[in-house]
């Protein structure tokens, strides 16, 4: 992997933590652990297509809602 491919999903990943963060506005401002632990995996799994575009991702999440992992579902949207 390259240093450009390594700063590419190092820049993926903060990007997708911050539209993780967006999803409700019910959420914290920074959300929680809890939410980033379990929601992560879901945004790389249905939704690295639209990294690093965060109004992209969240709407993904959100069409993807059914097809979630059981612990995202847990706290998606708290």
């Amino acid at each position: 992997m390259t240093i450009s491919n390594t700063l590419r999903i190092g820049f993926g990943a903060l990007i997708l933590t911050a539209s993780l963060i967006s999803f409700t506005a019910e959420s914290s401002a920074q959300g929680t652990a809890e939410q980033r632990a379990a929601c992560t995996p879901d945004a790389f799994r249905l939704c690295a297509g639209e990294i690093p575009n965060i109004t992209a991702i969240t709407a993904c999440m959100r069409k993807n809602k059914s097809n979630l992992s059981p612990a995202c579902k847990a706290v998606f949207g708290k």
